[in-house]
């Protein structure tokens, strides 16, 4: 395969989703020590398409949530395809609240097409979950550190991606609503899927290019695919160096950094 960065958006696409790309079940035995899985949201349920639990990298103990994509159909179906329910959600903030009062960094891995917009998480509070997420994430007296995986789609992706440091994989996507969906919304026609990629600008180079990614995690030759050990290592790298660095940031200081990188976030016209 031709070099990464001369595939097409939606070659990049099609590297993310194929069908032997490494996932968090793959990620997180290579990359962390004692991992131990913590389940529920302490008012619904738990959910599969959202896993934490606390580990160490290095000897550092961290809280780490991630968004689960199956490996094959029944792991795919116990994950609800990584659309995460609110009690996902509601399970990620009491994990990350738990981090905070043990003074724990958190780590989050997106993978995900989008929230579940069922009928049944929309009564569970869908919307106001994310919302919830999105402001206490901002505000959580401890370091966090977001690596988009793969899909990074919509508020379900947004969820997770309040941080102060944000990496992406080289062939990751990360947008407010997947390509399909915009093409569905602007051309009435899921088809255009192709089209819509090509012109979201939501690449890893784009993210980082539009100040919203700090760091492209480089990738094997052809995807993630073809050497999970050496992606796990480039991540693990990136992981412990960011640690490093941010734990050493008095968290007055952190937390007013976290709300700046957002604030300069896109570009606007005042009336």
């Amino acid at each position: 395969m031709e070099k990464l960065n001369k595939l097409t958006p939606y070659e990049r696409l099609e590297v993310v989703r194929h069908k032997g790309r490494p996932t968090v079940r793959d990620y997180i035995p290579a990359i962390f020590d004692e991992f131990f899985e913590m389940h529920g949201d302490r008012y619904f349920g738990d959910d599969g398409a959202v896993m934490g639990g606390i580990a160490s990298i290095n000897g550092i103990p961290v809280t780490v949530i991630a968004e689960v994509k199956g490996r094959n159909l029944n792991e795919n179906k116990d994950s609800n395809f990584a659309m995460p329910h609110p009690e996902g959600y509601r399970k990620a903030l009491r994990l990350a609240k738990q981090a905070e009062k043990f003074h724990r960094p958190v780590i989050c891995f997106i993978d995900t097409p989008g929230a579940f917009c069922g009928v049944e998480a929309e009564k569970r509070g869908q919307g106001e979950a994310i919302a919830r997420n999105l402001m206490e994430f901002m505000r959580l007296r401890t370091p966090i550190v977001s690596v988009v995986l793969g899909e990074g789609g919509s508020g379900g992706a947004l969820a997770l991606g309040v941080c102060d440091e944000l990496a992406v994989l080289e062939n990751s996507i990360y947008s407010v609503v997947s390509p399909r969906g915009f093409a569905s919304i602007l051309w009435k026609d899921s088809g255009k899927e192709k089209e819509a990629c090509n012109i979201m600008r939501a690449t890893a180079e784009d993210m980082v290019e539009l100040g919203i990614a700090e760091k492209i995690i480089e990738e094997p030759l052809g995807g993630a695919h073809n050497d999970i050990g050496q992606t796990a290592e480039n991540i693990a790298e990136f992981l412990y160096k960011t640690l490093h660095k941010k734990m050493k940031i008095d968290i007055d200081v952190l937390l007013n950094e976290r709300y700046t990188k957002f604030r300069k976030i896109g570009e606007f016209t005042e009336a």
